[in-house]
C-alpha cells in the first residue's frame, strides 16, 4: 500500500484532527483523473460523502494511522484532497482579550 514509505509525500503532516475534504476537480478534469489504488479510492469515496478527520478515516478503514497518513500524502500531492489543520494554540486569541470584548459588549 505504501510502497515501503513510512512518511507522507511532500511536507504534509496529518494531525489526527485534521479534516480531509475531497477537492471537486470540475468539468475540465473529466477524463484526466489519475488511476488510484483501491485504498486511495476508498478514502476518496469516504471523504467525498462528508469531510472526515484522519482518526475517523483510520477507524473506518481499519488501517494503521501511519499508513493512512502516507495514503493521504499521496492524495494531497495529487491535488485530490484539501486538508484543514487545527489552529495551533499559540494562534488562538488570548482569554483576557476575549473577556474584555465580552465586557465591552455588555456595557453597550
Amino acid at each position: 500500500m505504501t510502497r515501503g514509505r513510512t512518511r507522507p509525500a511532500g511536507d504534509g503532516y496529518f494531525d489526527l484532527v485534521s479534516v480531509i475534504t475531497v477537492v471537486d476537480p470540475g468539468p475540465a478534469a473529466v477524463g484526466s483523473e489519475p488511476v488510484l489504488d483501491p485504498e486511495h479510492q476508498v478514502i476518496v469515496e469516504m471523504c467525498g460523502r462528508e469531510p472526515l478527520t484522519v482518526a475517523e478515516i483510520g477507524a473506518a478503514t481499519g488501517l494503521p494511522l501511519g499508513v493512512v497518513r502516507v495514503l493521504l500524502g499521496d492524495l494531497d500531492d495529487a491535488g485530490l484532497i484539501r486538508v484543514t489543520r487545527p489552529v495551533p494554540p499559540a494562534q488562538l486569541p488570548d482569554e483576557r482579550l476575549l473577556k474584555e470584548v465580552i465586557n465591552g459588549l455588555r456595557a453597550l
